[in-house]
């Protein structure tokens, strides 16, 4: 069992940034893929970026390509999504996710483990 605890959302102004971590316990994960999803109300998960532990082969959704990095430290087991110049759009609660396999998905039923997902709000 693998638990992932989300952490770094808040308000943010137009063009501001964030950084959010989600921090991986239970049993090891490397060599499995990790990725971070949003979802506002109404609408079904989105797949944001995901990144596999044994490459550093990075995912992006078309979206925030140039915005959002992702990226990993494999002794803290944690991975966390740079949010830079953000966007009213953008708004969401953001949730970190890990794969039992090797297999880099970009749906939510290609992950196996969820945190509990931390508010992104992007004012103007």
């Amino acid at each position: 069992q693998v638990q992932l605890v989300e952490s770094g959302g808040g308000l943010v102004q137009v063009g501001g940034s964030l950084r959010l971590s989600c921090a991986a316990s239970g049993r090891p994960i490397s060599n499995y893929p990790m990725a971070w999803f949003r979802q506002t109300p109404g609408k079904e998960r989105e797949f944001v970026a995901a990144t596999r532990w044994r490459t550093y082969n990075t995912y992006l959704v078309d979206s925030v390509k140039g915005r959002f990095t992702m990226s990993r430290d494999n002794a803290k087991n944690t991975v966390y999504l740079q949010m830079n110049s953000l966007k009213p759009e953008d708004t969401a609660v953001y949730y970190c996710a890990a794969a039992a396999v090797d297999r880099v998905g970009r749906g939510p039923s290609d992950y196996d483990y969820w945190g509990q997902g931390t508010q992104v709000t992007v004012f103007s």
